[in-house]
């Protein structure tokens, strides 16, 4: 291989990955949507659309992220210290069923409905039946959803998008008719239990909709529990017209002969404003000072800002004359589409630049999308692999300022995980549950042990805030929120530890493995344990970064001191059975489900990085356990699929990534490209744009980059410009023939690492703005 190291400042490469975009990628269709699964989603972060491009009565649904019943009023349970001991002591008799259930009795709030809702529907009742020449299609590079079409020998053209620069969302109707089109646009939200939910008016050209959220089938310890208060808000929609006359009726508008119309859609709510009203009424004035191309320019402008950081291509695109849902079909069949899959890489960014901006609510398990007054699991945040996931791409594609919501969301977790942390089970720090919602309360909630109660999610959760750190190389983000939450959570776990009486090691106890139980030799089915493996793994990982946060701030104080010494008597996270896997509970017991979907015992190996190829007695037992999943199954819903994808990238298996990219597609997605768990979880969607940047591009805390770690046969030419790399380098890739071509390394802060592609390894050290560049 030849080397060529070029010791001076070129920004060619930051150029190209922050303010182009060469691959043009859009989803397109040849009819309307006739299910909300169908429908095309724009979103500015915070409101967002899905756009179903229907040509009689077209629907686009309203979403607002804040869109939440209740409030922060209900408390912990009632489970103190003393529960907790008599817990552990059930543990040590081996009555690990009567554990399951006190610590169900004592310590959660047991089933909860209060759910992440729909903003309402915006209908236009155009009229048109008799329709040729049908498209429809969101330009991913431009984020806007499209509809054009003929009816009555005239072009029908239909623009919509969600505009973080301005924040509103755009719609846009035209036609070439010289009568122009009539029709009636409505304001509607779907009634709760019965009762209605906003009330409507209409004039002086303007609908608004006002209400708030309730959840009358609600429910709370497992029983049913009205809750008949909320957010309140105001959905306001502007209408401009180019022809034609535009009537106010009672509740709703009437158009008549018009050429262009324009509507302008502001919302906020009393969980962002106090004045929300004003805040629509100031929109509206801001945005009547824009022409609609200059609304559409700057959205446009904003948007490219984010999404064109990076490109990607994997082959030719010879398939864009057929429709997303055609190819779809032909992976089905049995054939590969590699360009679909740089469009569903890219699809991923873009939901996340539409679900997650700054200051506002972090990606929910539908991200911001919902049509429902009651989700599927509420649509809310589930904290054991889910809102993980959905932040796995943010750092590596190039948006790491998309995780500010997260970040947000979890600093207020804490705040009131240190109530639950002192008053349920006597620690310090603060506790984190598997499930929460907008009021962050920090209980745990579920019927069962094994789906609910789960004591890893502030500990994995810490990861994302020290893996931020590790991408950018930000001190002042290392001390201002790295430390301050990292603190909180390690002084739980130190706390939380006791002595297993078996062996002398100190483990977290109760335990569980998330949404899994196994079979004791009484075959009692039961969920906790002495110390599981994620358990033990996360916690480990806590003290470490914490013990490295404290050494790169120059901390030092008792309780460091202490802490290194329960590190060094933490009973190993990684233990192999008699099989050469990894063990999931503190004992090699029987598997209830041996496929089950979470393989949440192979945190240290991904997310976490413990077991790598350095390690290669772990590295073999980390492909043992997969192997032993998928042979009984697993990877069975749209989420678990993407994290085998991640899984098998960690593997250096571009092969067997790609197997299940091609059975993600082919039992996973719905034609809009949404993830099918089922039903829609947008985990699916992120993961997977995270895995496909896992195959291309690996870095380490170690400060290694590993380039083109997992290409499958399949990818045979192309490239990956805007990577992100830890260490804040940013990496473009070529390939040719399955062989890099070259890769370029730009260092954003200056800093050293080493580049490793296959067997060749390249310590380099650059100046802020330097590149490192070789070549085959």
């Amino acid at each position: 291989m030849r080397i060529l190291f070029l010791p001076f400042i070129l920004f060619s490469t930051l150029f190209r990955a922050q303010d182009s975009s060469e691959s043009i990628y859009r989803l397109w269709y040849d009819q309307p949507a006739t299910e909300w699964v169908e429908a095309l989603p724009a979103g500015n972060g915070r409101i967002g659309a899905m756009v179903f491009g229907k040509t009689d009565i077209e629907r686009i649904q309203l979403n607002d992220d804040s869109m939440w019943p209740g409030s922060a009023e209900w408390d912990n349970p009632e489970g103190n210290k003393k529960d907790l001991e008599q817990i552990r002591k059930l543990l040590f008799q081996n009555r690990n069923k009567e554990a399951d259930a006190l610590l169900v009795k004592k310590f959660s709030q047991k089933s909860i409905i209060r759910s992440h809702q729909t903003l309402g529907d915006l209908y236009i009742n155009l009229g048109f039946k008799d329709v040729k020449n049908y498209q429809r299609e969101l330009n991913l590079n431009t984020a806007c959803v499209d509809v054009k079409y003929i009816a009555d020998g005239s072009k029908i053209t239909q623009k919509v998008f969600a505009s973080a620069a301005d924040q509103v969302i755009v719609i846009k109707f035209s036609s070439d008719s010289e009568n122009g089109f009539s029709g009636k646009i409505q304001l509607t939200r779907p009634m709760d239990n019965g009762q209605p939910t906003v009330i409507t008016t209409a004039e002086n050209n303007q609908l608004k909709m006002s209400g708030e959220v309730t959840q009358r089938n609600g429910m709370f310890k497992s029983e049913k529990t009205e809750i008949l208060h909320g957010v309140k808000f105001e959905t306001r929609i502007s209408v401009r017209n180019k022809g034609g006359i535009v009537k106010s009726q009672a509740d709703y508008l009437l158009v008549n002969n018009v050429k262009e119309l324009i509507l302008i859609l502001v919302s906020n709510s009393s969980f962002y404003h106090d004045d929300f009203k004003k805040i629509n009424e100031n929109q509206l004035k801001l945005t009547a000072r824009k022409s609609f191309d200059e609304l559409l320019n700057d959205h446009i402008a904003d948007y490219q800002k984010l999404y064109n950081r990076v490109d990607l291509n994997l082959g030719k695109n010879l398939l864009d004359s057929l429709t997303t849902d055609k190819r779809l079909e032909r992976i089905k069949s049995g054939n590969s589409d590699p360009d679909l899959e740089a469009i569903l890489f890219q699809y991923g960014r873009y939901l996340l630049i539409s679900s997650s901006r700054t200051g506002t609510n972090p990606a929910n398990l539908q991200g911001l999308w919902n049509e429902h007054i009651q989700a599927p699991w509420n649509a809310d945040y589930h904290l054991n692999i889910n809102l993980q996931m959905n932040y796995w791409p943010a750092d590596v594609t190039n948006l790491g300022e998309l995780n500010e919501p997260l970040f947000d969301y979890v600093d207020r977790l804490i705040e009131r995980g240190k109530a639950t942390a002192r008053d349920n089970f006597g620690c310090r720090g603060s506790f984190l549950p598997h499930a929460s919602d907008l009021w962050a309360p920090a209980f745990l909630r579920a019927s069962t042990a094994y789906w609910g109660c789960s004591f890893g999610a502030a500990g994995w959760m810490m990861q994302h805030y020290w893996q931020h750190y590790k991408f950018t190389t930000d001190i002042k983000f290392l001390k201002k929120r790295v430390y301050p939450a990292l603190n909180e959570v390690a002084h739980f776990y130190f706390d939380w530890l006791i002595k297993d009486p078996r062996d002398g090691f100190l483990i977290s106890a109760p335990s569980t493995s998330p949404e899994n139980q196994y079979i004791m030799a009484n075959d009692d089915t039961v969920a906790t344990c002495l110390g599981s493996a994620m358990d033990q793994q996360v916690i480990a990982e806590v003290f470490d970064n914490y013990i490295e946060t404290c050494r790169l701030l120059n901390i030092e104080n008792a309780f460091l001191d202490s802490l290194k010494i329960k590190r060094s008597h933490l009973r190993p996270g990684v233990v192999l059975g008699s099989d050469g896997r990894i063990l999931e509970w503190d004992r090699e017991y029987q598997e209830l489900e041996k496929g089950h979907r979470h393989m949440s015992h192979l945190y240290a190996f991904h997310p976490g990085n413990y077991i790598s190829k350095d390690t290669p007695e772990l590295f073999n037992a980390a492909r043992k356990t997969l192997d032993y999943r998928l042979k009984y199954g697993g990877a069975g819903t749209g989420w678990s699929r993407a994290w085998l994808i991640n899984l098998a990238a960690r593997l250096q298996d571009g092969n067997m990534a790609h197997e299940h990219i091609q059975l993600l597609l082919k039992k996973s997605m719905y034609i809009n490209l949404f993830d099918a768990h089922p039903p829609f979880q947008i985990d699916g969607n992120f993961g997977y744009t995270a895995g496909i940047a896992e195959m291309l591009l690996q870095s380490r805390d170690d400060n290694q980059i590993l380039l083109l770690p997992a290409l499958p046969d399949v990818w045979k030419n192309g490239y990956v410009s805007g990577l992100k790399a830890r260490g804040n380098f940013v990496v473009d890739i070529e390939w040719q023939n399955n062989q890099l071509e070259n890769a370029t390394i730009t260092s954003i802060g200056g800093g050293k690492t080493k580049i490793v592609y296959n067997d060749t390894e390249i310590d380099i050290q650059l100046k802020a703005g330097e590149q490192f560049t070789f070549r085959k």
